[in-house]
């Protein structure tokens, strides 16, 4: 590992050290990537008739949430890679302790969620105009027919998603019961705080909307929701 930790000087230009490691990593898990997943949450357009055309006015903020969930993730779970490479520079290998068994699985899972993005399938095309007339938007695609493979891929992405965070949770944890950085354990006091009383408030003011509607728009004619409505009547 002297190579490693040489390699990691030359880079970086200064000797790894463990705080390096903590900083970067709450920064990206706990700081980051909470921020954007509430912004995916709680950031969609409200759902409307016709969903976001191409060319609407809205598409703007549909972007900025979907970009910010996909990009920045994307570059979030790349830059843990970092965070890892440092941690395995500082302490001169792998170790077989909690700390480390934990931040492993949120960096593989953090990258196997970019992977799977690769396999949600087609969008969609928006058509406004027959949706108006309640006639499907055309051609189809896996997010608007939600295909098979689109149901598998959101029911993956979504539990490793939380999983992940899940993992990360834990990672801070027994990193701070290892190596106790005092700012590190303060902020996460009050991220948690912080976060759980925008997630409720934002919540309880209903900005949360079901992504399928928000897209497509409430129509009965979409596939998804007539799918609903049909399951629903049925209870």
């Amino acid at each position: 590992m002297n190579l490693l930790q040489s390699l990691y000087d030359e880079v970086f230009g200064t000797t790894p050290h463990w705080i390096y490691h903590a900083w970067l990593m709450f920064t990206i898990w706990i700081v980051l990537v909470p921020a954007v997943l509430l912004l995916t949450r709680f950031g969609k357009p409200a759902p409307s008739l016709i969903g976001i055309p191409k060319g609407s006015p809205r598409l703007g903020r549909k972007l900025f949430w979907f970009t910010m969930h996909r990009v920045g993730l994307s570059v979030l779970a790349m830059a843990s890679i970092v965070g890892g490479v440092i941690a395995v520079a500082a302490s001169g290998g792998f170790s077989a302790t909690l700390h480390s068994v934990f931040g492993i699985a949120t960096v593989v899972f953090g990258v196997l969620q970019i992977v799977s993005a690769w396999f949600r399938g087609s969008h969609g095309v928006r058509n406004p105009a027959a949706s108006a007339t309640n006639e499907p938007p055309a051609p189809h695609g896996d997010h608007y027919d939600m295909t098979a493979r689109r149901r598998w891929f959101e029911a993956y992405h979504k539990t490793a998603g939380w999983l992940t965070i899940a993992c990360a949770l834990a990672a801070v944890a027994t990193g701070l019961s290892q190596f106790w950085v005092h700012g590190v354990g303060v902020v996460l006091a009050l991220l948690a705080v912080l976060y759980t009383l925008i997630a409720v408030v934002l919540e309880a003011r209903g900005y949360r909307h079901d992504t399928y509607m928000s897209n497509f728009g409430t129509g009965a004619h979409h596939p998804f929701n007539e799918k609903r409505i049909e399951e629903m009547s049925r209870r």
